[in-house]
């Protein structure tokens, strides 16, 4: 896996909480989704680059 992917896909999770707080705090329940679903994608997207690196050392 690219540092550069890692960092933002670790960007991208990290946004995520801040914005599933910041809607917890507020009662805004489609930031705090928005919040959610940024957290999934970035997972999402290191569990892709996992198999991709998995692949390349075969």
């Amino acid at each position: 896996m690219g540092a550069g992917d890692k960092i933002r896909n670790t960007a991208e999770k990290a946004g995520g909480k801040v914005k599933e707080a910041a809607g917890a705090a507020t009662g805004n329940e489609g930031l705090r989704a928005e919040g959610q679903a940024d957290q999934t994608k970035g997972d999402l997207k290191q569990a892709g680059e996992k198999v991709k690196d998995a692949f390349k050392k075969r």
